[in-house]
Protein backbone atom coordinates (compact mmCIF):
# COMPACT_ATOMS: atom_id res chain seq x y z
CA UNK A 1 0.00 0.00 0.00
CA UNK A 2 1.10 3.56 -0.70
CA UNK A 3 2.07 5.84 2.13
CA UNK A 4 -0.03 8.92 2.89
CA UNK A 5 0.58 11.92 5.13
CA UNK A 6 -1.80 14.32 6.85
CA UNK A 7 -0.16 17.59 7.92
CA UNK A 8 -1.83 20.33 9.98
CA UNK A 9 -1.00 24.02 10.12
CA UNK A 10 0.24 23.73 13.72
CA UNK A 11 3.01 21.38 12.60
CA UNK A 12 1.30 18.13 13.60
CA UNK A 13 1.95 15.30 11.12
CA UNK A 14 0.24 11.90 10.86
CA UNK A 15 1.66 9.13 8.69
CA UNK A 16 -0.73 6.50 7.40
CA UNK A 17 -1.80 4.41 4.45
CA UNK A 18 -3.41 5.64 1.24
CA UNK A 19 -6.81 4.06 0.60
CA UNK A 20 -8.19 6.28 -2.16
CA UNK A 21 -6.89 8.29 -5.08
CA UNK A 22 -3.18 8.96 -5.48
CA UNK A 23 -3.39 12.73 -5.14
CA UNK A 24 -3.13 15.71 -2.81
CA UNK A 25 -5.88 17.78 -1.22
CA UNK A 26 -6.19 20.89 0.92
CA UNK A 27 -8.84 22.19 3.28
CA UNK A 28 -10.12 22.77 6.78
CA UNK A 29 -9.80 19.56 8.82
CA UNK A 30 -13.07 18.79 10.65
CA UNK A 31 -14.56 15.72 12.34
CA UNK A 32 -17.92 13.96 12.12
CA UNK A 33 -19.12 11.65 14.90
CA UNK A 34 -21.84 9.72 13.03
CA UNK A 35 -21.42 5.94 13.14
CA UNK A 36 -23.01 5.34 9.75
CA UNK A 37 -23.94 7.28 6.61
CA UNK A 38 -20.44 7.91 5.28
CA UNK A 39 -21.62 8.11 1.65
CA UNK A 40 -24.10 10.83 2.58
CA UNK A 41 -21.23 12.69 4.27
CA UNK A 42 -19.03 12.32 1.18
CA UNK A 43 -21.71 13.82 -1.08
CA UNK A 44 -22.97 16.63 1.17
CA UNK A 45 -22.03 19.93 -0.57
CA UNK A 46 -21.69 21.54 2.87
CA UNK A 47 -18.32 19.77 3.15
CA UNK A 48 -16.84 21.66 0.22
CA UNK A 49 -13.42 22.98 1.25
CA UNK A 50 -13.08 20.49 4.10
CA UNK A 51 -11.08 17.36 4.88
CA UNK A 52 -13.34 15.12 6.97
CA UNK A 53 -12.21 12.92 9.86
CA UNK A 54 -14.71 10.18 10.67
CA UNK A 55 -14.52 9.25 14.35
CA UNK A 56 -16.22 5.88 13.89
CA UNK A 57 -13.21 3.56 13.46
CA UNK A 58 -14.39 1.21 10.69
CA UNK A 59 -15.45 2.88 7.41
CA UNK A 60 -16.34 1.49 3.99
CA UNK A 61 -17.61 -1.92 5.05
CA UNK A 62 -21.04 -1.61 3.40
CA UNK A 63 -19.86 -0.02 0.15
CA UNK A 64 -21.87 2.62 -1.69
CA UNK A 65 -25.24 2.71 -3.44
CA UNK A 66 -26.42 5.34 -5.97
CA UNK A 67 -29.59 5.97 -3.96
CA UNK A 68 -27.57 7.14 -0.94
CA UNK A 69 -25.79 10.06 -2.61
CA UNK A 70 -26.93 13.49 -1.44
CA UNK A 71 -25.70 15.24 -4.59
CA UNK A 72 -24.27 14.41 -8.00
CA UNK A 73 -20.72 13.81 -6.71
CA UNK A 74 -18.56 13.78 -3.56
CA UNK A 75 -17.75 17.23 -2.17
CA UNK A 76 -15.30 16.44 0.61
CA UNK A 77 -11.72 17.42 -0.21
CA UNK A 78 -10.23 14.37 1.52
CA UNK A 79 -11.03 11.65 4.06
CA UNK A 80 -9.32 10.54 7.27
CA UNK A 81 -10.20 7.22 8.94
CA UNK A 82 -8.84 4.83 11.53
CA UNK A 83 -9.56 1.81 9.34
CA UNK A 84 -10.81 1.80 5.75
CA UNK A 85 -12.32 -1.59 4.97
CA UNK A 86 -10.92 -3.49 2.01
CA UNK A 87 -14.18 -5.45 1.77
CA UNK A 88 -17.71 -4.20 1.17
CA UNK A 89 -20.64 -6.44 2.05
CA UNK A 90 -24.21 -5.23 1.62
CA UNK A 91 -27.01 -6.30 -0.71
CA UNK A 92 -27.52 -2.67 -1.85
CA UNK A 93 -23.85 -1.96 -2.54
CA UNK A 94 -22.86 -1.23 -6.12
CA UNK A 95 -19.32 0.13 -5.62
CA UNK A 96 -16.55 0.09 -3.03
CA UNK A 97 -16.20 3.38 -1.13
CA UNK A 98 -12.54 3.67 -2.19
CA UNK A 99 -13.48 3.43 -5.89
CA UNK A 100 -16.37 5.84 -5.36
CA UNK A 101 -13.96 8.49 -4.01
CA UNK A 102 -11.12 7.67 -6.38
CA UNK A 103 -13.28 8.55 -9.40
CA UNK A 104 -13.40 12.11 -8.07
CA UNK A 105 -9.66 12.16 -7.27
CA UNK A 106 -10.31 12.33 -3.51
CA UNK A 107 -7.49 10.97 -1.34
CA UNK A 108 -8.06 8.84 1.77
CA UNK A 109 -5.60 8.38 4.61
CA UNK A 110 -6.22 5.50 7.03
CA UNK A 111 -4.38 3.64 9.79
CA UNK A 112 -3.84 6.75 11.89
CA UNK A 113 -4.86 7.56 15.46
CA UNK A 114 -8.10 9.44 14.79
CA UNK A 115 -8.82 9.75 18.53
CA UNK A 116 -5.62 11.72 19.01
CA UNK A 117 -6.38 13.84 15.95
CA UNK A 118 -9.91 14.65 17.11
CA UNK A 119 -8.77 15.52 20.63
CA UNK A 120 -6.29 17.95 19.08
CA UNK A 121 -8.98 19.55 16.93
CA UNK A 122 -11.30 19.86 19.93
CA UNK A 123 -8.66 21.45 22.14
CA UNK A 124 -7.05 23.74 19.56
CA UNK A 125 -9.93 24.22 17.15
CA UNK A 126 -10.27 23.04 13.57
CA UNK A 127 -7.17 23.65 11.48
CA UNK A 128 -6.13 23.84 7.87
CA UNK A 129 -4.47 20.73 6.56
CA UNK A 130 -3.14 18.72 3.63
CA UNK A 131 -3.40 15.05 2.71
CA UNK A 132 -0.81 13.85 0.22
CA UNK A 133 0.21 10.54 -1.28
CA UNK A 134 2.75 12.23 -3.56
CA UNK A 135 4.73 14.76 -1.50
CA UNK A 136 6.03 12.92 1.56
CA UNK A 137 8.21 15.64 3.09
CA UNK A 138 6.39 16.61 6.34
CA UNK A 139 7.94 20.08 6.51
CA UNK A 140 6.81 20.95 2.99
CA UNK A 141 3.30 19.69 3.70
CA UNK A 142 3.03 21.76 6.88
CA UNK A 143 3.93 24.85 4.83
CA UNK A 144 1.27 23.92 2.29
CA UNK A 145 -1.26 23.57 5.11
CA UNK A 146 -0.43 27.06 6.35
CA UNK A 147 -1.04 28.43 2.86
CA UNK A 148 -4.60 27.04 2.66
CA UNK A 149 -7.18 29.88 2.75
CA UNK A 150 -9.05 30.21 6.03
CA UNK A 151 -12.70 29.15 5.97
CA UNK A 152 -13.62 32.46 7.58
CA UNK A 153 -14.57 34.89 4.83
CA UNK A 154 -14.98 32.24 2.11
CA UNK A 155 -18.09 32.26 -0.08
CA UNK A 156 -18.32 28.59 -1.06
CA UNK A 157 -22.10 28.44 -1.43
CA UNK A 158 -22.11 30.27 -4.77
CA UNK A 159 -19.63 27.76 -6.20
CA UNK A 160 -21.61 24.63 -5.27
CA UNK A 161 -25.03 26.02 -6.20
CA UNK A 162 -26.84 24.88 -9.31
CA UNK A 163 -26.24 27.09 -12.32
CA UNK A 164 -29.72 26.59 -13.75
CA UNK A 165 -33.25 26.37 -12.39
CA UNK A 166 -34.80 22.90 -12.36
CA UNK A 167 -37.82 20.96 -11.07
CA UNK A 168 -37.45 18.14 -8.53
CA UNK A 169 -40.15 15.42 -8.44
CA UNK A 170 -38.61 12.41 -6.66
CA UNK A 171 -40.04 11.56 -3.24
CA UNK A 172 -38.83 9.40 -0.34
CA UNK A 173 -38.25 5.71 -1.06
CA UNK A 174 -37.62 3.03 1.54
CA UNK A 175 -34.15 1.48 1.67
CA UNK A 176 -35.77 -1.95 1.96
CA UNK A 177 -39.24 -3.47 1.50
CA UNK A 178 -39.69 -3.49 5.28
CA UNK A 179 -39.18 0.26 5.71
CA UNK A 180 -42.49 2.07 5.98
CA UNK A 181 -42.23 5.61 4.63
CA UNK A 182 -45.91 6.30 3.94
CA UNK A 183 -47.59 7.55 0.81
CA UNK A 184 -46.44 10.68 -0.99
CA UNK A 185 -49.11 13.39 -0.96
CA UNK A 186 -50.31 15.02 -4.18
CA UNK A 187 -48.32 18.18 -5.00
CA UNK A 188 -50.67 21.01 -4.02
CA UNK A 189 -48.12 23.59 -2.81
CA UNK A 190 -45.34 25.18 -4.85
CA UNK A 191 -41.99 25.61 -3.05
CA UNK A 192 -39.06 27.50 -4.52
CA UNK A 193 -35.86 26.17 -2.94
CA UNK A 194 -32.70 28.29 -2.90
CA UNK A 195 -29.74 26.01 -3.57
CA UNK A 196 -26.79 27.05 -1.40
CA UNK A 197 -25.57 23.43 -1.43
CA UNK A 198 -28.87 21.58 -1.12
CA UNK A 199 -29.08 17.87 -0.26
CA UNK A 200 -31.30 15.49 -2.20
CA UNK A 201 -33.09 14.24 0.90
CA UNK A 202 -34.37 17.76 1.62
CA UNK A 203 -35.98 17.80 -1.81
CA UNK A 204 -37.39 14.29 -1.33
CA UNK A 205 -38.90 15.33 2.01
CA UNK A 206 -40.56 18.38 0.47
CA UNK A 207 -42.08 16.28 -2.31
CA UNK A 208 -43.18 13.65 0.20
CA UNK A 209 -45.31 16.15 2.16
CA UNK A 210 -47.05 17.43 -0.97
CA UNK A 211 -44.84 20.09 -2.52
CA UNK A 212 -44.01 20.83 -6.12
CA UNK A 213 -40.38 21.91 -5.92
CA UNK A 214 -38.48 24.36 -8.11
CA UNK A 215 -34.76 24.66 -7.28
CA UNK A 216 -33.05 27.95 -8.13
CA UNK A 217 -29.43 29.21 -8.04
CA UNK A 218 -28.23 30.90 -4.88
CA UNK A 219 -28.10 34.37 -6.46
CA UNK A 220 -31.60 34.32 -7.92
CA UNK A 221 -33.26 37.66 -7.18
CA UNK A 222 -36.22 37.93 -4.84
CA UNK A 223 -38.25 39.36 -7.70
CA UNK A 224 -37.53 36.35 -9.92
CA UNK A 225 -38.48 34.00 -7.08
CA UNK A 226 -41.78 35.83 -6.51
CA UNK A 227 -42.35 35.68 -10.26
CA UNK A 228 -42.55 31.89 -9.94
CA UNK A 229 -45.59 32.41 -7.66
CA UNK A 230 -44.43 30.15 -4.82
CA UNK A 231 -46.52 29.18 -1.82
CA UNK A 232 -43.29 29.12 0.16
CA UNK A 233 -39.52 29.56 -0.11
CA UNK A 234 -36.97 27.12 1.28
CA UNK A 235 -33.41 28.17 2.19
CA UNK A 236 -30.99 25.25 2.05
CA UNK A 237 -27.82 24.14 3.78
CA UNK A 238 -24.43 24.93 2.26
CA UNK A 239 -20.70 25.36 2.88
CA UNK A 240 -18.47 28.20 3.96
CA UNK A 241 -18.87 31.43 5.89
CA UNK A 242 -22.34 33.04 5.77
CA UNK A 243 -21.04 36.60 6.22
CA UNK A 244 -19.81 37.07 2.60
CA UNK A 245 -23.28 36.11 1.30
CA UNK A 246 -24.45 39.72 1.23
CA UNK A 247 -26.51 39.42 -1.94
CA UNK A 248 -28.17 36.20 -0.77
CA UNK A 249 -29.14 37.82 2.54
CA UNK A 250 -30.46 40.90 0.70
CA UNK A 251 -32.70 38.73 -1.48
CA UNK A 252 -34.09 36.96 1.58
CA UNK A 253 -34.68 40.32 3.27
CA UNK A 254 -36.84 41.38 0.32
CA UNK A 255 -38.89 38.19 0.65
CA UNK A 256 -39.72 38.70 4.34
CA UNK A 257 -43.43 39.16 4.86
CA UNK A 258 -44.24 38.39 1.24
CA UNK A 259 -44.05 34.58 1.33
CA UNK A 260 -43.58 31.87 4.01
CA UNK A 261 -39.91 30.94 4.49
CA UNK A 262 -38.26 27.87 6.03
CA UNK A 263 -34.46 27.79 6.38
CA UNK A 264 -32.02 25.16 7.62
CA UNK A 265 -28.29 25.26 8.39
CA UNK A 266 -26.73 27.92 6.12
CA UNK A 267 -30.27 29.03 5.28
CA UNK A 268 -30.83 29.60 9.01
CA UNK A 269 -27.68 31.71 9.15
CA UNK A 270 -28.66 33.74 6.07
CA UNK A 271 -32.04 34.42 7.67
CA UNK A 272 -30.24 35.64 10.78
CA UNK A 273 -28.16 38.02 8.66
CA UNK A 274 -31.25 39.17 6.74
CA UNK A 275 -32.85 40.14 10.06
CA UNK A 276 -29.83 42.20 11.09
CA UNK A 277 -28.09 39.53 13.14
CA UNK A 278 -24.46 38.41 13.20
CA UNK A 279 -22.75 35.06 12.76
CA UNK A 280 -19.51 33.73 14.24
CA UNK A 281 -17.20 30.76 13.75
CA UNK A 282 -17.39 27.89 16.21
CA UNK A 283 -14.19 26.43 17.65
CA UNK A 284 -14.68 23.01 16.09
CA UNK A 285 -18.26 23.04 14.82
CA UNK A 286 -21.08 20.54 15.07
CA UNK A 287 -20.89 17.53 12.76
CA UNK A 288 -22.62 14.27 13.57
CA UNK A 289 -25.98 12.56 13.92
CA UNK A 290 -26.62 12.59 17.67
CA UNK A 291 -26.69 16.23 18.83
CA UNK A 292 -29.36 16.93 21.49
CA UNK A 293 -31.50 20.00 20.81
CA UNK A 294 -34.21 21.33 23.12
CA UNK A 295 -37.40 22.50 21.44
CA UNK A 296 -38.38 25.38 23.73
CA UNK A 297 -41.96 25.37 22.41
CA UNK A 298 -42.70 21.74 23.26
CA UNK A 299 -39.96 21.22 25.89
CA UNK A 300 -39.03 18.02 24.05
CA UNK A 301 -35.45 17.01 23.27
CA UNK A 302 -34.71 16.10 19.66
CA UNK A 303 -31.67 14.04 18.66
CA UNK A 304 -30.52 15.78 15.51
CA UNK A 305 -28.11 15.66 12.59
CA UNK A 306 -25.63 18.53 12.27
CA UNK A 307 -23.03 19.83 9.85
CA UNK A 308 -21.92 23.41 10.41
CA UNK A 309 -18.94 25.44 11.54
CA UNK A 310 -20.68 28.81 12.01
CA UNK A 311 -23.60 29.91 14.17
CA UNK A 312 -25.98 32.84 14.63
CA UNK A 313 -25.30 35.00 17.68
CA UNK A 314 -28.65 35.11 19.55
CA UNK A 315 -27.67 38.39 21.26
CA UNK A 316 -27.54 40.03 17.83
CA UNK A 317 -31.19 39.29 17.06
CA UNK A 318 -34.02 41.63 17.96
CA UNK A 319 -36.08 39.59 20.43
CA UNK A 320 -39.00 41.96 19.90
CA UNK A 321 -39.16 40.50 16.37
CA UNK A 322 -38.11 36.86 16.82
CA UNK A 323 -38.66 34.06 19.30
CA UNK A 324 -35.85 31.61 20.06
CA UNK A 325 -37.33 28.14 19.49
CA UNK A 326 -34.41 25.68 19.72
CA UNK A 327 -31.20 25.50 21.78
CA UNK A 328 -28.28 23.07 21.60
CA UNK A 329 -27.95 21.17 24.89
CA UNK A 330 -24.23 20.51 24.43
CA UNK A 331 -23.06 24.13 24.25
CA UNK A 332 -26.25 26.29 24.41
CA UNK A 333 -25.76 27.63 20.87
CA UNK A 334 -28.80 28.88 18.94
CA UNK A 335 -30.54 26.12 16.99
CA UNK A 336 -33.70 27.78 15.74
CA UNK A 337 -35.95 30.83 15.78
CA UNK A 338 -39.31 32.00 14.46
CA UNK A 339 -40.38 35.49 13.41
CA UNK A 340 -43.20 37.00 15.46
CA UNK A 341 -44.84 38.94 12.62
CA UNK A 342 -43.86 37.14 9.42
CA UNK A 343 -44.44 33.46 8.43
CA UNK A 344 -40.74 32.66 8.82
CA UNK A 345 -38.90 30.00 10.82
CA UNK A 346 -35.59 28.17 10.68
CA UNK A 347 -33.32 25.65 12.40
CA UNK A 348 -29.56 25.23 12.44
CA UNK A 349 -29.63 21.44 12.19
CA UNK A 350 -30.76 19.05 9.42
CA UNK A 351 -34.36 17.85 9.82
CA UNK A 352 -34.09 15.72 6.66
CA UNK A 353 -31.37 13.76 8.52
CA UNK A 354 -29.45 11.83 5.88
CA UNK A 355 -27.77 10.32 7.77
CA UNK A 356 -29.39 10.68 11.15
CA UNK A 357 -32.51 10.29 13.31
CA UNK A 358 -36.03 11.21 12.28
CA UNK A 359 -37.00 13.29 15.33
CA UNK A 360 -37.29 16.51 13.33
CA UNK A 361 -39.30 15.45 10.28
CA UNK A 362 -42.25 17.33 11.81
CA UNK A 363 -40.65 20.60 10.65
CA UNK A 364 -41.58 19.81 7.04
CA UNK A 365 -45.17 19.33 8.21
CA UNK A 366 -45.00 22.70 9.99
CA UNK A 367 -43.80 24.32 6.76
CA UNK A 368 -46.75 22.85 4.87
CA UNK A 369 -49.14 24.05 7.56
CA UNK A 370 -47.59 27.52 7.48
CA UNK A 371 -47.95 27.74 3.68
CA UNK A 372 -51.52 26.46 3.78
CA UNK A 373 -52.53 28.95 6.48
CA UNK A 374 -50.88 31.81 4.61
CA UNK A 375 -52.61 30.85 1.35
CA UNK A 376 -56.02 30.80 3.07
CA UNK A 377 -55.38 34.22 4.62
CA UNK A 378 -54.68 35.70 1.19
Amino acid sequence: MDKAILALEDGTVFEGVSAGARSECYGEVVFNTAITGYQEVFTDPSYSGQIVVLTYPHIGNYGTAPEDSESARPYIEGLVTREFSQLASNWRSKEHAADFLAKSRIPVISEIDTRLLVRRLRSRGVMRGVISTMELDPAKLVEKARAVPSMAGLDLATGVSTKHRYEWTKAIEGCSPSELVGDTRPPRLHVVAYDYGIKHNILRRLVHVGCRVTVVPSLTSAEDVLGLKPDGVFLSNGPGDPEPLVEQAANVRRLLGRVPIFGICLGHQILGLALGGRTYKLKFGHRGANHPVLNLTTQRVEITSHNHGFAVDPDSLNLNEVDITHVNLNDQTLEGFRHRNYPVFCVQYHPEAAPGPHDSHYLFEEFVELMSTNAQAH
